[in-house]
């Protein structure tokens, strides 16, 4: 069950790619390039979180080119590809910037996010992310990481907040 006073103190997002954002997969054509497949309907999700004022980080193990584009297409505060040590690096990152674990969110779907997650103060998860993440999380999507997961988990932690459809009706125009 979602706790709305401990989710309303939710500043920052940090949010894994490979089997969050896409399906785990990983691509390459012809030339080598590694190519990723992103789900269009969690931009809904990054745009309402910074509606609410929610600051965004993409912290991924991969360094690709594909998720630079797509996080700056998102706005994303910050990008952050290539860091193995996830949690040692998010630490550092809070401790720096004055960030207490309360205030950070945290989406991710394996072994190498379970770390940073236990630093967070929400953690949410898509449906097919592994057994230990589940039982780490506080909100686990019915969504399979790729296929709109994070705007799921975002939308939940918004709605229970009470702000989904104020900001979506901000960025969109339209009533919900």
């Amino acid at each position: 069950m979602l706790d709305r006073e401990r989710l309303s103190k939710i500043k920052y997002l940090v949010i894994d790619v490979d089997g969050t954002m896409t399906d785990a997969g990983i691509y390459y054509d012809e030339h080598g390039n590694e190519l990723k497949k992103f789900c269009t309907k969690d931009g809904a999700g990054f745009f309402a979180a910074h509606q609410v004022g929610i600051k965004l980080m993409v912290l991924t193990g991969r360094e690709c080119q594909a998720t630079t584009r797509r996080m700056q297409e998102m706005k994303f505060d910050y990008i952050v590809q290539n860091i193995k040590d996830k949690a040692t690096y998010l630490a550092g990152f809070m401790t720096i910037n004055g960030i207490t674990g309360e205030e950070v969110g945290y989406i991710g779907d394996d072994l190498n996010d379970l770390p940073p997650m236990k630093l967070c103060g929400f953690v949410g998860c898509p449906a097919d992310a592994c057994d230990e993440v589940k039982a780490c999380a506080d909100y686990v999507s019915q969504a399979k990481g790729g296929s709109g997961a994070v705007r799921d988990v975002i939308c939940a932690l918004l709605r229970e907040r009470g702000q989904w459809e104020d900001a979506v009706s901000a960025v969109y125009g339209i009533g919900i």
